[in-house]
């Protein structure tokens, strides 16, 4: 718990040390102002935030019982990457890649060795969705004046869907215990492959200028696959809720 919370703290961290950066209320009503001499047909942007896991499927679960592991054990900081095209004034057509890895240290909940002390290993679960996405905003982001002369709006709030599919890696490498022999066995065992998955997100893009601006977004994926054998096939979950901050350039 204590380490979750110094997960969670240093995020917070993070996005309170940005905020500053944003446009106040105030300066936000002269942050788009200027304008560009067409309208915009591009964006990319960069995203950094926090993924909280949804933490579900045979697999996590059972680590979560044997081991001393927490559903906020499969957290992680996350990261991505955004191209967006657009398709109508309020319509983008996007693609985007995110990365979001743990690695936490446990013990056996139940068993020590023969010398009382505890039976320690190391889990690590890494998630990389790649998805096609539709978003769409919920006013005009900009206006024009003529026919050169695009002037963007200061705050164009949207929503929209996705999908694609998550490759994922999870990692477990210590010691265990052998129920039918007794034994401590050291193990490092492996799974990865791709996961179908989808999302629905919301958020806001914020003008700083007429070529940059911030957008913060909320997003809730969602998607499963089946495990290697070294699992015994069993589900492992990469659903999560994600929030994060970018910084975006038309084009």
């Amino acid at each position: 718990m204590i380490g979750h919370l110094n997960r969670v703290r240093a995020a917070i961290v993070a996005l309170t040390m940005a905020v500053p950066l944003l446009p106040s209320p105030s300066a936000a009503q002269g942050s788009g102002e200027g304008f560009l001499f067409k309208q915009p047909v591009f964006q990319v942007g960069i995203r950094g935030g926090y993924n909280l896991s949804a933490a579900g499927g045979g697999v996590l679960d059972h680590a979560r019982d044997q081991l001393t592991l927490g559903k906020r054990d499969f957290d992680g900081s996350a990261w991505g990457l955004e191209l967006a095209a657009r398709v109508r004034e309020r319509m983008d057509v996007s693609l985007d890649v995110r990365f979001t890895k743990s690695q936490r240290d446990s013990e056996m909940r139940d068993w020590v060795d023969l010398d009382d002390l505890p039976i320690e290993q190391t889990t690590s679960f890494t998630r990389v969705p790649i998805s096609l996405n539709a978003k769409f905003y919920l006013a005009d982001r900009g206006r024009g004046i003529s026919e050169f002369v695009w002037i963007p709006e200061k705050w164009a709030p949207f929503v929209g869907a996705g999908g694609g599919f998550t490759w994922y890696e999870f990692g477990q490498k210590g010691d265990f215990v052998d129920v039918s022999t007794l034994d401590i066995l050291y193990f490092a065992l492996k799974s990865s492959g791709w996961a179908p998955s989808g999302h629905v997100f919301a958020g806001v893009d914020i003008s700083m200028s007429p070529r940059l601006f911030w957008t913060l977004e909320g997003r809730y994926g969602f998607g499963g696959a089946d495990t290697s054998a070294a699992f015994a096939f069993d589900q492992i979950d990469v659903s999560g809720l994600q929030a994060t901050i970018g910084l975006s350039a038309r084009f």
